[in-house]
């Protein structure tokens, strides 16, 4: 469980660079061998691209790192439930495993709206362990959302 806290906390690490930039506060980091090889945030705004997605800059970054698409060897730690574009990127990059510390019942396509990864006969299956640091996940989230509310 210690090294779950630990790379969760990262996660956590790179989604409050988010809420600092006034981005959805996402973050995920990638692990191999017990190691960070990669981090994300979201910039979606900051970018003007719907494909800024934290899972989506950690995959490129890991996949630059180890010089390979396939990420079998890897785990990845997100914040918040990935979305279907997110999720068909964990199948396409192999990874093997995936942490999420909250869950997305608006477009969450990981156990909460659908379940990309375990519902349909893709040529890959991503194991998925829930709810890791959820209250710290959630709190962030909220937090933004909150300001944000409070802005307009």
């Amino acid at each position: 469980m210690e090294d779950k806290i630990k790379f969760m906390t990262a996660a956590l690490a790179e989604a409050k660079k988010a809420y600092d930039r006034d981005e959805i506060p996402v973050g995920a980091v990638i692990v191999r061998n017990g190691k960070i090889i990669a981090r994300g945030y979201n910039i979606k705004e900051e970018k003007k691209d719907t494909t800024k997605h934290a899972e989506i800059i950690a995959i490129q970054k890991a996949s630059k790192k180890i010089d390979a698409w396939r990420l079998n060897e890897c785990e990845m730690y997100v914040t918040l439930e990935p979305c279907a574009m997110c999720a068909g990127a964990l199948i396409q990059s192999r990874i093997k495993k995936l942490y999420i510390g909250t869950m997305d019942p608006k477009t969450g396509a990981c156990g909460s709206v659908l379940n990309l990864l375990t519902d349909y006969k893709f040529n890959h299956k991503v194991d998925v362990e829930y709810l890791i640091m959820q209250e710290e996940c959630e709190k962030i989230l909220k937090d933004f959302f909150r300001k944000l509310r409070q802005k307009k």
